[in-house]
């Protein structure tokens, strides 16, 4: 097997999808089909997230596994802040309802949670923090992004994951969920994060 150039470190399918997709054709010399692993191809164990920030979080995960693998490493840690709640659920977005990735019962939780709130006060944003990290601790670096909104009463649309479903970007009318992988990947703040995170990523490869 070819030695790759780059770890993603994650999981998740439908960050990976995005992840790719967000590098496609962004680095010289990095072919995504063949250079780049998800941490499940490398069999990475799951890093725990002891981090009290999106970007805390993020860099841990890279680090963990840059050196497991031997190869550089991207990460993200990344959420929803809803301002009503205080800017919950946060890092905590992913096991809001109390098992970590069940996206359903998280939206559920949540949009009952918001029941009885109007729709002037239901702003909320993505948060994303993109780490790189090398497996010799020279490179660790992080960039964030946000895309802000407003949340939805109803889930909408059948793209994306997580909490896409019921954030409408400002200025729009549709969800997350329902714009296509190209024209969220240009608002989004995991586009804007890892946009960020490209000059560091290229220089690291060089």
């Amino acid at each position: 097997m070819t030695v790759p150039k780059l770890i993603l470190a994650t999981h998740n399918q439908g960050k990976l999808r995005e992840l790719r997709e967000l590098l496609r054709g962004q680095v010289p010399g990095l072919d995504v089909d063949t250079d780049v692993l998800d941490a499940g191809a490398i069999q990475a164990p799951d890093v725990a997230e002891t981090g009290v920030t999106f970007a805390e979080n993020a860099l841990l995960k890279a680090r963990a596994v840059a050196e497991f693998s031997g190869v550089l490493a991207v990460a993200d840690d990344s959420g929803l802040a809803v301002d009503v709640l205080g800017g919950a659920p946060g890092i905590f977005s992913a096991r809001w309802a109390g098992q970590h990735g069940d996206d359903t019962a998280n939206l559920q939780l949540l949009l009952a949670q918001l029941a009885d709130i109007g729709p002037e006060h239901r702003g909320a944003r993505f948060v994303c923090a993109a780490a790189l990290a090398s497996p010799d601790g020279s490179v660790g670096v992080v960039e964030e992004g946000t895309l802000e909104g407003t949340l939805l009463t109803v889930p909408r649309g059948d793209g994306g994951f997580g909490y896409d479903p019921v954030l409408a970007p400002l200025g729009m009318d549709v969800s997350c969920a329902e714009l296509s992988s190209a024209e969220k990947n240009a608002i989004s703040h995991r586009g804007k994060a890892f946009r960020a995170l490209l000059p560091h990523l290229v220089k690291a490869l060089s």
